[in-house]
């Protein structure tokens, strides 16, 4: 039994090592030859996360990450390719109730049958938000417009 939970545990751990959040310096072992040809001025806002009209879509990867959605636009002027960065965080409602007991029952002063709904139990209440932080937009393979989002 011990052994089961042990290996499961691991599994478990390996799992998460390979599917884990990236790091801005396991991106950069990713792409070391984009990384090494930038001035160092350039690495570091790339370290920082910071990006700029002009980078390529390596170095924006660099910088975010993995973009959340990729959309292609085509029109007259030309193809462009969207990225689009989304922050994804719950809210907490106050406690309602969940579920309900449904009775029906007799009420002889009115002389008529009557239906009442009795909650069955308080539960704080869980809604997941997901707001778009940053989009991209790459003309010819470079940022051409940033949009972000100011709270």
């Amino acid at each position: 039994m011990k052994t089961r939970v042990l290996a499961t545990l691991l599994a478990f751990g390996a799992l998460i090592s390979i599917t884990g959040c990236q790091s801005v310096d396991s991106r950069i072992k990713e792409k070391p030859e984009v990384f090494a040809h930038l001035d160092p001025e350039t690495q570091a806002k790339l370290k920082q996360g910071i990006i700029d009209i002009g980078y390529t879509e390596d170095m924006v990867y660099i910088a975010l990450g993995r973009p959340d959605q990729k959309r292609e636009t085509v029109t007259a002027q030309g193809r462009t390719v969207t990225w689009i960065y989304n922050t994804y965080y719950e809210t907490y409602e106050d406690a309602h109730y969940v579920g309900y007991y449904r009775h029906v029952y007799f009420d002889p002063y009115l002389n008529s049958y009557r239906l009442y709904y009795r909650h069955a139990f308080p539960a704080t209440v869980v809604v997941e938000q997901k707001d778009e932080r940053i989009r991209i937009v790459f003309k010819d393979g470079k940022a051409a417009v940033i949009e972000q989002a100011k709270d």
